[in-house]
């Protein structure tokens, strides 16, 4: 059976440690040894196409980058049509999308595995960077508790199941209109038995924890919410004063592009605690774990 990474809940959290463990292990076998890998962008990136490419080259294979007016998605032809025209000639499809369906309907209707890149909804490989830096910080994540600051995105909506996966608690502190859902909280807690809670005051949110992340105010193509979104997420800003409030050896994390003196100051963006650079860093690690986990789980 092909298999596929979505999003971290298409995993148990034994196969997830799995890909951890990869991570942190010497390389393996050249998976895609003369094969290719589609690489997908209907967005534009600088750490997920430099990452993923050279996860590609570091699994024996060969990356062609896809740029959207070359394919164009639901206009020249289907997702449908293109995930089996792709499955044609590539080892592995990996996709960064506006919609979480296109990818849902490329897995459908391909032969080879579909790697979310980003989506609306999720971002799983960042997550799986995200986990792997906790833990090169401080060994075993069980029991750890990560706190999420500011807007509810997709990239927090992955590294919370990542977290509930691996037995850690999660703080999400949002502001009114911009935490998840009941429905979404109920989701994180039937995957693992450590507390998913939502709070407004980032103060409560941070204390005590051992992670604290935040994202920018506004993703790409929400430029023009800045001016309304600026005011409602000024309180959240992750500065020097919210990070007294957590665990003393904790750690600040961000996805990139920070937005700098918005969502992070750059006191704690460059400052001691920031492990910035090692989670763009795991991107690569990340990705090659993921797709050499994949290709390696077929049936």
């Amino acid at each position: 059976m092909t298999r596929h990474l979505l999003d971290l809940d298409d995993l148990t959290p034994a196969e997830l440690g799995e890909i951890l463990d990869l991570g942190f292990a010497p390389a393996g076998e050249p998976v895609l040894s003369g094969m290719g890998a589609a690489l997908l962008f209907q967005k534009p990136s600088a750490r997920t196409r430099h990452s993923t490419e050279m996860a590609v080259v570091q699994l024996g294979g060969h990356p062609v980058y896809v740029r959207p007016e070359e394919v164009g998605i639901d206009e020249r032809e289907t997702a449908e049509d293109l995930a089996r025209t792709l499955s044609c000639y590539h080892r592995l499809i990996a996709a960064r999308v506006f919609e979480h369906s296109i990818l849902e309907r490329m897995a459908e209707a391909g032969s080879v595995p579909v790697v979310n890149l980003l989506s609306d909804l999720a971002h799983p490989l960042q997550a799986i960077a995200d986990l792997l830096t906790i833990r090169a910080e401080f060994g075993a994540l069980g029991g750890r508790t990560v706190a999420w600051v500011g807007d509810y995105s997709n990239v927090a909506r992955s590294l919370a199941i990542g977290c509930a996966l691996t037995g850690m608690q999660v703080r999400f502190g949002c502001p009114d209109g911009y935490a998840p859902t009941a429905g979404e909280l109920d989701h994180f807690a039937s995957l693992g038995s450590a507390p998913v809670v939502s709070v407004n005051d980032p103060k409560e949110a941070v204390q005590g924890a051992s992670v604290v992340v935040t994202d920018a105010w506004y993703s790409m193509g929400q430029e023009d919410e800045k001016e309304l979104r600026r005011p409602i997420f000024e309180p959240y800003r992750v500065d020097t004063d919210l990070m007294v409030d957590a665990a003393e050896d904790a750690v600040f994390m961000h996805c990139l592009p920070a937005h700098r003196g918005d969502e992070v100051t750059d006191e704690v963006l460059d400052g001691p605690r920031s492990r910035v650079w090692s989670a763009a860093a795991n991107r690569l690690t990340a990705a090659r774990a993921a797709m050499a986990w994949l290709l390696t789980r077929e049936a």
